[in-house]
């Protein structure tokens, strides 16, 4: 009997120390994942926050020099905008400057050539370019090409009385 004993004792130690092996390994295994899973999320948070910084650092960096060139392109449209103006009393205009009449858009200026002097001899119509290779715009072109084409014409609107005047209302 004692040997039987020892006999279920020895196997019961036995089958403690496999199931033992068994749940060591499948905790080392469960250990090994969620520190897998913890190293991958932490990795992720820190790449995040590694991005932001540098995303930030960045933008610290590049926010003087966008701001400084929007003023510079700002200055030079301004600048631009006040030549347009002037440009009929620049030496290189070769019309007078009381014949210019100043629009903006779509063209820039019409000049009725000798009206001041009331020897009027061509309507030009003018753009005023800037920089070495002046591009025009799509309305700009489709001006010029009207012009190029003579679909060019002269009308008269006779308008009796003034907007909101009484007597001109009723008719």
């Amino acid at each position: 009997m004692l040997e039987f004993a020892l006999f279920l004792s020895i196997t019961a130690l036995l089958i403690l120390m496999v199931l033992y092996l068994r749940l060591r390994g499948m905790l080392e295994s469960r250990a090994e994942e969620k520190f897998r899973e913890w190293k991958n999320n932490n990795l992720e948070t820190e790449a995040r926050a590694l991005a932001t910084l540098y995303n930030r650092e960045w933008i610290g960096q590049e926010e003087g020099r966008i701001r400084k060139d929007a003023v510079k392109k700002s200055e030079s449209v301004i600048q631009g905008k006040v030549t347009e103006h002037l440009i009929p009393y620049f030496p290189g205009f070769s019309y007078n400057p009381k014949d210019a009449r100043f629009l903006g858009s779509p063209v820039d200026f019409v000049i009725f050539d000798g009206l001041s002097s009331g020897d009027l001899k061509k309507v030009v119509f003018m753009e005023v370019k800037s920089g070495k290779k002046p591009v025009l715009s799509t309305r700009e072109r489709m001006v010029r090409d009207c012009i190029g084409n003579l679909a060019v014409s002269y009308e008269v609107l006779h308008h009796q009385g003034t907007i909101g005047d009484p007597d001109t209302a009723a008719s």
